[in-house]
């Protein structure tokens, strides 16, 4: 779909068509609609991300919460959405040895112990080492740095997915 075509749709079908972007969080695009229309990609992203630093933090919390563990129990379960399925298979998580598996459980287990919400790391352009150096480094930050940095990622991986979603070669 164009943006075009998307800065035409109504409330329910921009929502339905972008609730996807932030995971399991339809309310991101639902509160962006009414800033339509939009004149770029980066435009629609740039509201996204307005419409999320607007909202309260236990909304932040829990998009934050919505998102799976990186190798995690629902990436066995194959219960991953489509585009968490996809990032993370691209960034080599599937191909885990025995011993960098267990080294990212215990690391998703520490950083969730510690933050309460899942590590979270906008995968493409990593490989499962550079995960792993990532979960080493960002485990000892204070709760407020991983707060901030966790919807930083989810900002990365929105512009992913946006980018995914959106025909930028077709003419207007």
């Amino acid at each position: 779909m164009t943006l075009d075509q998307i800065n035409q749709l109504d409330q329910a079908a921009f929502t339905e068509l972008l609730a996807g972007i932030f995971e399991h969080s339809p309310w991101v695009a639902e509160r962006t609609w009414s800033a339509r229309p939009f004149a770029g990609v980066s435009e629609l992203h740039a509201a996204l991300c307005a419409s999320l630093a607007a909202a309260d933090n236990d909304a932040k919390l829990a998009l934050i919460r919505a998102h799976p563990r990186l190798a995690g129990k629902a990436a066995i379960a194959d219960e991953l959405t489509a585009a968490s399925r996809q990032e993370q298979r691209g960034a080599g998580l599937g191909e885990c040895t025995s011993e960098e598996f267990a080294r990212l459980n215990a690391l998703n287990t520490a950083y969730d112990e510690r933050f309460g919400f899942p590590f979270i790391l906008a995968v493409r352009g990593h490989d499962r080492h550079s995960i792993i150096a990532n979960m080493q480094v960002r485990i000892d930050r204070n709760p407020e740095q991983e707060f901030a940095e966790a919807l930083r990622q989810i900002e990365r991986i929105a512009a992913f997915r946006l980018a995914d979603t959106i025909d930028t070669t077709a003419r207007r």
